[in-house]
Order: C-alpha cells, then sequence, then structure tokens
C-alpha cells in the first residue's frame, strides 16, 4: 500500500471547532480523497496529493499572529520520514522518523501575518510578495510536508496569544524566500526555537533601513509587537548602494538603526543588531576581502553605544566561507550567486547566530532549543546535509546583490 495514502488521500473535515479562541483537529487518517484547497471549504491541499511529495496542507486562519501546531506521524504498517516547514519554506521540523506501528506528536510554532496595519494603511506589497511570495501574506496557515515517506495522521491548530515573538527585520539574506536554489538564515533558524515562542520574519529582498521604514514595514511591525518580544535586525547589502548627500554607513544608516533600536525598546521589546554576512568575496590570499565597507562596523558601534546585544555575523561568515575555502565555498551558495544562499549555507548561518545569542548571552537563548556548541570555522560537512529542497521548476533572483 503507497505510505501517503496517510496525507495524501484522506478526509480534510475539521473534527473540532467552537473554541474560545480559534482551534481545529484534522484527521488525515481516514481514506477518502484528496481534497484540493477552496476558498469556501477554507481547508485542503494547495496542490495536487498524488505524485512525490513535499506536499502542502493549508487551513484559513482568523487572524495573524502565533499559532501552536501539533503534527501526528506514524503508519500502522510502514516507516516514515517527514521533514516540516510553514508557510514560505521556514524550517520547523529538520526531520521526524517513525517505524511501522510508531505514532508520535511533535508542537511547533508558527506565525501568520497580514499586510494590514492596525490604526489605518497597509505594507506597500513589491509585485514577488503578490505572486510567489504570496503565502507570506495570506489569509491562510500552509504547512508542507517533505523527505523521502512524508508519514502526517493528523494536525492539530491553535491560536496562541500568550507567547513571545521573535521578529527579524533584514532584507534578501534573512527573507523567506520563496523558491529554490534560494534561501535564508531567517527559514532556517525557525527549528531551532523551542514551540514557547514565534518567529515572525518580516524580512524582504531589496530592502534597505530607509525603504524598510518607506514601505510601512517598520510600520507594521510596530502595530504588531508587544512587551516581551524580541527583535533581530540585520541590514547593510542594500544601505550601502543608497546615494545622496550626507548618506552612509556612519551617518543616516547608524542613525537609522539606532531609531529602530530606540523604538522597539520604547515598546518593551529587546532588539539585537547583526552584521550582514559577507559576500562570496575571496583575494588572492584565500582570505575573504570585505565588500560591505563600513556598514558592518557602524553596526558594531551602535551595539556598543546603545548596549544593545550584538550578532556578529559578518565576522562569523568569514570564518565559515573560509573553512570551506575558496575552491568549496561555492557550495554554500545559490548557483552561481555571490549574495544570497542556498539549503546549506542558510542553515549553517542560521547555525552561527542562535550559537552569537548564547556567546551574547542574549535572554532569547532561553527559547532556543538545546544545540551543541557551533564553531563556523569547522562547520558541518556538506554531504552531511540532508534537507530535502523543494522540486521547483522555476526560480527568481532575489532583488539586491
Amino acid at each position: 500500500m503507497w505510505l501517503w495514502r496517510a496525507v495524501g488521500m484522506m478526509s480534510v473535515a475539521p473534527i473540532l471547532s467552537a473554541q474560545p479562541r480559534f482551534q481545529q483537529q484534522f484527521d488525515l487518517a481516514t481514506p477518502s480523497h484528496a481534497a484540493s484547497y477552496t476558498e469556501s471549504a477554507g481547508v485542503g491541499y494547495e496542490k495536487s496529493a498524488f505524485g512525490a511529495p513535499p506536499y502542502y496542507f493549508s487551513v484559513r486562519v482568523p487572524e495573524e499572529g502565533n499559532y501552536r501546531v501539533t503534527v501526528k506521524f506514524g503508519d500502522a504498517a510502514e516507516a516514515t520520514s517527514t521533514t516540516v516547514k510553514a508557510e514560505l519554506r521556514r524550517l520547523m521540523l529538520e526531520r521526524v522518523d517513525t517505524q511501522p506501528g510508531q505514532f508520535v506528536s511533535r508542537t511547533f510554532i508558527v506565525n501568520v501575518r497580514r499586510p494590514r496595519i492596525a490604526g489605518g494603511g497597509e505594507v506597500r506589497l513589491k509585485d514577488r510578495e503578490k505572486g510567489s511570495e504570496a503565502w507570506a501574506w495570506d489569509d491562510k496557515l500552509t504547512l508542507e510536508f517533505t523527505n523521502q515517506r512524508p508519514g502526517a495522521v493528523a494536525i492539530d491548530i491553535e491560536k496562541t496569544d500568550e507567547l513571545p515573538t521573535l521578529f527579524i527585520v533584514g532584507d534578501s539574506t534573512s527573507t523567506d524566500q520563496p523558491l529554490e536554489p534560494f534561501n535564508s538564515w531567517g527559514q532556517m533558524i525557525t527549528a531551532f526555537f523551542k514551540p514557547d515562542i514565534g518567529v515572525a520574519n518580516h524580512g524582504e529582498s531589496g530592502e534597505s533601513l530607509r525603504s524598510f521604514i518607506g514601505e510601512r514595514r517598520w510600520a507594521k511591525v510596530m502595530s504588531v509587537v508587544r512587551r516581551g518580544d524580541f527583535m533581530l535586525i540585520q541590514m547593510g547589502h542594500n544601505d550601502q548602494k543608497e546615494k545622496g548627500e550626507g548618506v552612509g554607513a556612519m551617518t543616516t544608516y547608524k542613525a537609522d538603526l539606532k531609531r529602530m533600536v530606540n523604538e522597539a525598546r520604547e515598546r518593551g521589546v529587546t532588539p539585537i543588531v547583526v552584521t550582514s554576512m559577507n559576500r562570496l568575496t575571496f583575494g588572492s590570499d584565500g582570505k575573504v576581502v570585505n565588500s560591505l565597507g563600513d556598514y558592518p562596523e557602524a553596526v558594531r558601534e551602535v551595539a556598543a553605544e546603545e548596549h544593545v546585544a550584538l550578532v556578529d555575523l559578518n565576522a562569523m561568515s568569514k570564518l565559515f566561507y573560509e573553512a570551506l575555502g575558496p575552491a568549496d565555498a561555492h557550495l554554500a551558495f545559490a548557483g552561481k550567486d555571490t549574495t544570497h544562499h542556498d539549503n546549506y549555507g542558510s542553515y549553517e548561518l542560521a547555525k552561527c547566530v542562535a550559537q552569537a545569542l548564547k556567546d551574547a548571552k542574549s535572554p532569547l537563548v532561553d527559547h532556543l532549543v538545546d544545540l551543541p556548541g557551533f564553531d563556523p570555522a569547522r562547520p558541518d560537512p556538506v554531504g552531511s546535509f540532508s534537507i530535502p529542497a523543494e522540486t521547483s521548476g522555476k526560480t527568481e533572483t532575489p532583488y539586491g546583490k
């Protein structure tokens, strides 16, 4: 019997609802038919459930915010191996394996967002955010089941308002990239957190601090943050391309970064600044050459002057690339791209971020899963990386270089 009968050919009618806050359970274990998502049903598969994984399962939810998702995995007759991603390819569970007749449950937090800003107006979305990135802004919670033999048999989704949220403010190197071969550390780091915090990735391709403010993305973030939340701010790749009188790393960029830090603090949010990772720029001596000018140093100065925690991803990425060496460092990047990363590269950079948080003794560490120490000068071997990629037939180069 084909294993995916436990997920693909199912009745997806909710069996529990009408709770004080949104809560629904979906029993996927009774063979029926492959139900496609429709607006009238508000639940179902985004694509055909037949064929090879990944499989995408969506549920319309009433509001933005954090949702606690519990998935039951297993199969009565066969072994299963499932990797779970959510919304726009955010890694939730790296791999859940079960033996025949074994069933296990895992819980994680998915953040859902919408463009509307409380008090009026909306985020000015780019065209690609209305196309290939639409799942990042719609009214659905979308789960992706992939790996060799996915085997989900039940899903429980519950709105949760009591948990803190980690907001990511960034550019294409931290955003939720929609298509292979591109990926970012912001998409991978979600798997490194316990189910006691949500991760809201508001990064977007092509953004600088000034454009993030101008497109009302900052206003959006400020409208939903709450006391006790956290924020990672990483810009620089696009800021360095901005021109104009007085524009620069130690002037406008530094002032805008300080503004964000202080406005976050005024709302009871813990800000953490992040230096931009290096581009793939090796010198003749086999060492990475800085291509970001004074922007990483400006972030370091803001951290010191404002007494805010620092994730020096610029320094850690240098160690990471140099450990791979000029001949193999491209394996961490998307194709021939020298700025944006693939799944392996973004996973290793996410480990860098997590380790830097531990080194900085950030209170955010309390929400990290128990990870072994990570040394970017000794990265995981490329050959051991096993998170499956989507089989996308198209791609889009992110904005920004």
